[in-house]
């Protein structure tokens, strides 16, 4: 069977090795960090397919612009002479168009659906235990123009055959009995389930070692050796990785890695940043959003995790207290009696979204190098959609037919 190299131990890449291991094929993942750092350990833990609607919408235009001069807003812009960034926002701007959200409506809900399929079957396997639970998510909004845009979010969610339910104050306080609400209502997210990922990640090494899958940590690819329209290999440093197939899974590093390829990606690295507490574990045990706010609490592992923002700026390592400022106000106006404390500066976790112009992922083969699989650019879905993104993955190198079309995901669509 041939060899596969993957770049990038994110949860899409150890997913693509997961489906392709146990396709017979000889998979080596290369990864520039310890792996336990990246963006698939502190998400909200939140498996999506009421989330059909992309990020790069007529609204978030609007939106954003007012969002760009609060640096405690939900959606931040850092002003900066970034071409990269001006490039991003001008097809960001050309994709935010009713149109789009019209068209990425069906793929979106098929790719999540998939998924969460997928994720239902894993946590059948006795190797893996990752707190699935299928308890759906409470959206919580405070304002009636909020209440009116979840309430078309939920008629167009049952369209598409997605189960979301409104409720009101009330039924809200009897799925949440010990949780004081200051709000107007909820949407239930009913089609909608969690896990803890850093648990999923974890069982997907174990599974892959026990394998026979060899997991390179601290092995930044620095250079591909290519022969025409075929990559021959890859060089970390001076040690050659030779192969059949490669996968480029590098997440917010993408546009870095591809072009070491040939191959232009455009993603934009969208910051978040998360916590965890004990503060309203009894009380929250359904994960929430808060939707003016953008805010996700998740009860996970014992605890309450915190999270939110999108920054858009450079990968840095800076930790921008504000935005984690924003998050710990924004959580008493919707639970008046759960009230985080702005966590130390060790206690904050950051991790990079990969964000694409249009809010859609990009997966396929490059135009340009035959055996060049591309799959990254999920934004804040990378958890949500990583199971389904590795088994097509697997389709694509072996060839099999595929579990779903792949045309609104293609890779050169900016091109």
């Amino acid at each position: 069977m041939a060899d596969v190299i993957i770049i990038g131990g994110g949860i899409v890449g150890l997913s693509s090795a997961y489906y392709l291991t146990k396709a017979g094929y000889k998979v080596t993942v290369l990864d520039k960090d310890e792996i336990v750092g990246n963006c698939s350990y502190g998400n909200a833990g939140m498996i999506v397919p009421s989330h059909f609607v992309p990020l790069a919408t007529p609204g978030m235009v609007k939106q954003g612009i007012k969002w760009m001069f609060n640096s405690k807003s939900p959606f931040y812009v850092r002003p900066s002479l970034n071409m990269n960034l001006v490039k991003w926002g001008l097809q960001f701007l050309r994709s935010s168009n009713e149109k789009h959200v019209e068209n990425s409506a069906i793929p979106l809900r098929d790719f999540s659906l998939l998924s969460k399929q997928l994720i239902n079957d894993l946590a059948k396997d006795p190797d893996f235990n990752f707190e699935l639970e299928n308890k759906g998510i409470l959206a919580f909004y405070k304002t009636e123009k909020v209440a009116e845009e979840e309430a078309e979010l939920c008629a167009k969610a049952v369209e598409l055959g997605l189960e979301m339910k409104v409720l009101n104050l009330e039924e809200c306080k009897k799925l949440q009995p010990n949780l004081d609400l200051d709000v107007l209502g909820a949407v239930h997210y009913q089609c909608d389930s969690h896990i803890y990922p850093a648990a999923l990640m974890q069982n997907l090494q174990d599974y892959l070692l026990k394998n026979g899958v060899g997991i390179l940590k601290k092995s930044a690819v620095t250079a591909f050796q290519m022969e025409s329209d075929k990559i021959l290999s890859v060089m970390v440093g001076n040690k050659e990785f030779k192969a059949d197939h490669f996968v480029l899974a590098t997440g917010s590093w993408s546009t870095q890695v591809a072009k070491l390829a040939g191959e232009n990606i455009s993603i934009m690295p969208g910051k978040g940043y998360s916590f965890e507490e004990t503060v309203g574990n009894e009380s929250i045990t359904i994960p929430a959003l808060l939707c003016e706010a953008r805010v996700a609490i998740t009860p996970m592992n014992g605890k309450i995790r915190f999270g939110g923002t999108m920054e858009l700026d450079r990968v840095n390592n800076k930790i921008n207290i504000d935005r984690v400022k924003g998050i710990v106000e924004s959580v008493p106006k919707y639970f008046p009696q759960v009230k985080p404390n702005l966590p130390e500066l060790n206690k904050i976790w950051f991790g990079f979204r990969p964000a694409s112009p249009d809010g859609l992922p990009y997966i396929g083969r490059s135009k340009h190098k035959k055996n060049l699989i591309i799959a990254t650019g999920h934004g804040m879905m990378g958890l949500s959609l990583g199971q389904a993104t590795g088994k097509l993955v697997c389709e694509i190198i072996s060839e099999q037919p595929l579990s779903m079309p792949l045309a609104p995901f293609a890779v050169n669509r900016f091109s």
